[in-house]
């Protein structure tokens, strides 16, 4: 297996993803939020290829929102975007002092979410972009249904397209048909230039706590994530089960 074959299998399953639920228009100005992760970097990638011969037009634009952590070193997402032609805009932020030392948030994952998405949002569209590509896969998919299920006693999900009227730009998920398994596959044989998430709150999120607990479960994992994701789909996106 090469990083050449991962890229077909992902580039198929990013553009079913696209095309069954509409989610990028002819002439659309795409901006993908750039964290620098192994998602975000993959999805750039697969939308840099995707661009060459996807029957609707689109360009892309990478933001990237620094959280203010010192230390980091944005080299890397540079040299990446230019090996890709996309255009990288970085906006410098106080995300993290204002989560950790101003508000001393116990669970901060929120509101740095919020702050992030609001900033990449405003940052979009004053960049000419109409839409906002995020690099959530399948497996953040179940897990936020399950986290939705546990703690808001509702079974809900992110939407593939979803439009925000305040910030004028819709939001959608190219990678939602895409496991995280294939992502690591990809990033590992390309020798994607991975940044490391400077946040002390990464691995103690109760996002990371239901990633464990699903891969606990004393049942049939693979059956257990495949009933979950078709309840997403035929429930919440109200879209019969595709194979």
């Amino acid at each position: 297996m090469t990083a050449k074959d991962v890229m077909k299998r992902l580039l198929s399953l990013t553009r079913k993803a696209v095309q069954d639920y509409d989610m990028i228009k002819e002439g659309a100005r795409v901006c993908v939020g750039l964290s620098g992760g192994k998602d975000s970097m993959t999805l750039l990638a697969v939308l840099a290829q995707l661009r060459r011969f996807y029957p609707k037009r689109f360009e892309l634009q990478a933001v990237h929102v620094s959280l203010g952590f010192k230390g980091v070193d944005n080299t890397p997402l540079r040299a990446f975007c230019e090996s890709l032609e996309v255009p990288l805009e970085v906006v410098d932020t106080q995300i993290a002092e204002i989560v950790f030392d101003v508000r001393q948030e116990h669970n901060p994952c929120a509101l740095c979410a919020n702050l992030r998405r609001g900033a990449l949002n405003s940052t979009a569209k004053s960049l000419g972009c109409d839409v906002v590509a995020l690099a959530h896969h399948k497996d953040d998919v179940i897990e936020t249904a399950m986290l939705s299920l546990f703690f808001e006693g509702r079974f809900y999900c992110f939407e593939p397209d979803t439009w925000l009227e305040r910030a004028g730009v819709h939001v959608i998920r190219p990678f939602l048909f895409v496991e995280e398994r294939e992502i690591k596959q990809y990033t590992r044989l390309a020798a994607v230039p991975v940044v490391d998430n400077p946040c002390p709150a990464d691995r103690n999120s109760e996002r990371a706590r239901m990633k464990q607990l699903l891969r606990d479960l004393p049942v049939d994992n693979e059956m257990l994530r495949t009933n979950i994701f078709g309840a997403v789909k035929r429930d919440i996106w109200n879209r019969p089960e595709q194979n």
